[in-house]
């Protein structure tokens, strides 16, 4: 009797990971499937997941029509991959100094990123600053402003190495090591879990960010993925109201519907594939860091 016990209390939990599993997967099957679908099917049925009629009119518009998506998107793991790798680096490199105990005003320091936690300077000062370091227009545009660490990652970096025993740097320290060779050959290894955890808060950020796109880029060559993907369906959006009125005639509908269900299946796809490898660190990093020393 005690043994069909734990046989069925995980036969439940099986079944109930996966209804909710399939709860998860549903809504997105769902987008996908409507960006297959036809724009007057979807108008005459709404949503479905099998479509009585499809159509690749949403990505024909999207990769094939006159909008240089492609040069976009290079643009966009470019930005995503150096500013990430420049973020959590200074991010890495901050944390091991407000966690360094030999490390003279450290609690002032740390106190200084808190405030910045807490209060914000607001868009002028933010839009003045950049504007005044010369990156508008320019690549860098779309990093620098984004490359400030931010306070939470910082502190989660902090309290992370903060549990790495202080004898540990001792004894590099009586070996020669300087802290740069501490920080980098022994914090940073030691430290993968939370590195990867604000790596992917990082990535993840620098994937999504189009703000700085609107601010600070004029040229169309430098536009980000989302920014591109926001400012054309703004553009279908003001035709479709357009048409509706009956101030634009003999221009062809274009599929809005649909083609906002393939602009969230191409931004989404490298960050769903970008999780997977960073998901073993992610609830470690996540939880050991959040810890108060």
């Amino acid at each position: 009797m005690t043994s069909t016990r734990p046989k069925l209390f995980d036969a439940v939990n099986a079944v109930i990971i996966g209804l909710i599993s399939l709860l998860c997967i549903l809504p997105m099957l769902l987008v996908l499937m409507v960006s297959f679908t036809d724009e007057t099917s979807i108008r005459q049925f709404g949503y479905q997941l099998f479509p009585s009629e499809f159509s690749l009119d949403a990505y024909k518009l999207l990769l094939l029509g006159s909008t240089p998506l492609y040069r976009s998107y290079m643009i966009s793991i470019f930005i995503t991959v150096v500013g990430t790798l420049l973020a959590v680096t200074i991010t890495g490199m901050a944390g091991y100094t407000l966690a360094a105990k030999h490390i003279r005003y450290r609690n002032g320091l740390g106190l200084f990123f808190f405030i910045t936690m807490v209060f914000n300077t607001g868009l002028v000062p933010w839009y003045l600053i950049n504007l005044n370091l010369g990156i508008n227009n320019t690549i860098w545009a779309l990093i620098i402003p984004s490359l400030v660490f931010n306070p939470f990652n910082l502190f989660l970096v902090r309290n992370y190495m903060s549990q790495i025993p202080s004898a540990m740097t001792e004894a590099a320290k009586i070996d020669g090591a300087s802290d740069f060779y501490i920080a980098f050959r022994i914090f940073f290894p030691l430290c993968m879990p939370v590195l990867a955890t604000i790596t992917l808060f990082y990535g993840i950020g620098y994937w999504n960010n189009w703000f700085n796109a609107i601010m600070l880029v004029d040229n169309e060559k430098l536009y980000p993925l989302q920014y591109l993907l926001f400012k054309l369906n703004s553009e279908i959006s003001m035709i479709q109201q357009m048409q509706s009125s009956g101030a634009l005639v003999g221009v062809e509908a274009l599929p809005q519907e649909s083609v906002k269900m393939a602009t969230a299946i191409l931004t989404i796809g490298p960050v769903v594939l970008f999780y997977p490898f960073l998901q073993r660190y992610f609830i470690k990093g996540l939880l050991i860091g959040s810890l108060k020393e």
